[in-house]
């Protein structure tokens, strides 16, 4: 791979991260938990095993997260799920260096999700159905297992 100089490395990582990139937040059951749900954010960036060196510089860029093969795709995945490192790390690189096509708008949900969470508000009745509000207008083409109509029936039903 060229050397990338310190100048155009984040641009580059940006640029990248457009088109291979992923924010992410999950949310599922969880019967510890007192709403019954659990909400998980992950920023992830997939590339085929033969250019792994793309996602080690990643990596090696953020100082966090982990390399892991996905199953469902049969491709290599760096991610970082650890909130304080999306919080200190993943978004300021963002918010300096920003994407420039739709994913943006992920971007910006999937900020303000992590800006919930931070304040534990994912673990309120309240604040989960404002995060299920926001998570459901990001990733349109993505799938999910529990759609915002589950999820409010079933809080719909808490007494918390």
């Amino acid at each position: 791979m060229p050397t990338l100089t310190k100048m155009n490395l984040e641009s580059y990582i940006s640029g990248y991260v457009d088109g291979e990139g992923c924010f992410c937040v999950s949310i599922r059951p969880r019967k510890g938990n007192k709403t019954g749900w659990e909400v998980v954010a992950s920023f992830s960036v997939g590339q085929k095993e033969n250019r792994a060196e793309v996602l080690r510089l990643i990596r090696d860029y953020f100082k966090c997260g982990f390399i892991r093969k996905s199953v469902s795709d049969k491709t290599l995945k760096y991610e970082t799920r650890s909130l304080n490192n999306l919080l200190t790390k993943i978004i300021p690189h963002f918010e300096k260096y920003p994407l420039q096509s739709g994913k943006q708008k992920d971007f910006e949900i999937f900020k303000k999700v992590c800006q919930k969470m931070s304040k534990g508000e994912h673990l309120t009745k309240k604040g989960l159905i404002e995060i299920v509000g926001l998570v459901s207008k990001m990733n349109p083409s993505g799938k999910r297992n529990y759609t915002k109509t589950i999820i409010l029936n079933s809080l719909s039903k808490m007494k918390i």
